[in-house]
């Protein structure tokens, strides 16, 4: 079991996943291996430098294995760790509430 650093759980979650890029990298790491390549055309908007940072943090979250191979050009594989795993149906319960609330309906 994990040491927290503070008293609550869902803070602990919230430091990884908190921010726009953490859940939607899971998201598009639930179908399997991806390369750095497709990390950033599944989105366009992330800069080189924050998709680096965000798979950093996931990495060292236990969320995200980041595998490197031998030779060049450098290839980089990134897929979700048996961790990373188990929170793709907790988000895709949350895209079903917000599909389901009033917000979303309007």
């Amino acid at each position: 079991m994990k040491e927290l650093v503070s008293r609550c759980p869902i803070e602990e979650v919230m430091q990884v996943l908190s921010g726009r890029w953490p859940t939607l990298l899971v998201y598009y790491l639930q179908d399997g291996t991806k390369r750095f390549s497709d990390l950033r055309r599944d989105n366009p908007t992330i800069s080189h430098k924050m998709l680096t940072l965000e798979l950093r943090k996931l990495e060292d979250a236990g969320v995200v294995q980041r595998t490197q191979f031998p030779g060049y050009p450098l290839r980089v594989e990134y897929d979700l760790t048996e961790a990373g795993q188990k929170l793709v149906p907790l988000l895709d319960g949350l895209g079903e509430w917000w599909l389901k609330s009033d917000e979303a309906t309007g």
